[in-house]
């Protein structure tokens, strides 16, 4: 949060207002806050409590805040270049969009080989399809972007954020927006940095919680999984089939060893470039091992939310 708070004093726009939704933190946040607003009485600075305690109910109440015309949300991962809010802003007045969003620059969010191999491999296209945003491309209507700029008018048209859905509920906005002929634009041009996490546990978390989500997502929006998204759970689905299978087929086995072989191969191809483009030795072994967690975690948890309704509210 300090982060995010300072390079918001850094922005090009005179003026805009900074409203903290705050899921009744007890890890300073508020604090920091309160202090940051205090050295900077120039700027309209407010904290909105949300008794919910998740991500899209505080969301929802920080819209509710607002006074502008346009909302332009950023998390407590992110740092948004200096011009980030102007070309939001622009790009929203020359498109037309009912959401506009860039490029993430992934980067650890420690100096250890681990943490190093977690960004590397979050921006690795064997870990993130197609998705522009992750990998950059060209400007361009798109499924989904991070954060989000939008008109005011457009949050209120699609009722903002489901507070079913803890996690995915950027993307399931964003399903909605379409949906009501709204576009969602993607342009390299706004830029921000994005903190990965800086372990393997915490990663497998991340992604198992994405996965569990974007099942629940797909109860809603039956139509919206797309090549990249279901990938790594027919990979989890086929290496449980195939070990199962080989009890009573021994070539299922022999499939499994393929099968296995073939990902491995990649994600060494993957560690190899990484390694090779960022001279960096242990991401050789570090990318292979990161994006292998992603698919894995990825998979069980919408394997997970799939077959059972029952899960955690936790966002972390």
């Amino acid at each position: 949060m300090p982060l995010l708070l300072d390079a918001l004093t850094h922005q090009t726009v005179p003026e805009f207002e900074i409203i903290n939704a705050d899921g009744m933190s007890d890890d300073g946040t508020q604090d920091a806050v309160r202090e940051f607003a205090a050295r900077h009485p120039e700027m309209d600075i407010r904290i909105v409590e949300s008794p919910d305690r998740t991500i899209p109910a505080g969301l929802n109440l920080a819209i509710a805040e607002s006074k502008g015309d346009f909302i332009i949300r950023l998390d407590a991962h992110s740092i948004p270049d200096t011009d980030y809010i102007e070309r939001c802003l622009e790009i929203l007045r020359a498109t037309g969009a009912a959401n506009v969003g860039g490029v993430w620059r992934i980067h650890p969010s420690g100096n250890d080989w681990i943490a190093r191999s977690i960004a590397a491999a979050a921006a690795n296209p064997l870990a993130a399809g197609d998705a522009r945003y992750r990998t950059g491309g060209k400007a361009g209507k798109v499924d989904t972007v991070p954060f989000g700029a939008f008109p005011k008018g457009w949050l209120e048209k699609v009722g903002g954020y489901d507070e079913n859905l803890l996690t995915n509920e950027d993307y399931e906005l964003n399903v909605r927006l379409r949906k009501l002929g709204g576009v969602v634009w993607f342009d390299p041009r706004v830029r921000s940095t994005y903190l990965a996490r800086k372990d393997l546990s915490g990663l497998a978390r991340q992604y198992f919680r994405y996965g569990f989500w974007k099942a629940r997502m797909l109860r809603l929006h039956p139509g919206t999984l797309r090549w990249r998204q279901a990938l790594p759970p027919m990979f989890v689905w086929s290496t449980v089939l195939l070990s199962l299978l080989g009890f009573y087929f021994p070539l299922a086995w022999k499939l499994l060893i393929i099968q296995w072989a073939a990902y491995i191969a990649a994600l060494l191809v993957a560690g190899f470039r990484e390694a090779s483009r960022r001279q960096r030795l242990s991401l050789i072994v570090g990318v292979p091992l990161c994006i292998a967690n992603i698919h894995l975690s990825w998979g069980l948890g919408f394997w997970w939310g799939l077959l059972f309704r029952r899960g955690s509210r936790q966002n972390g």
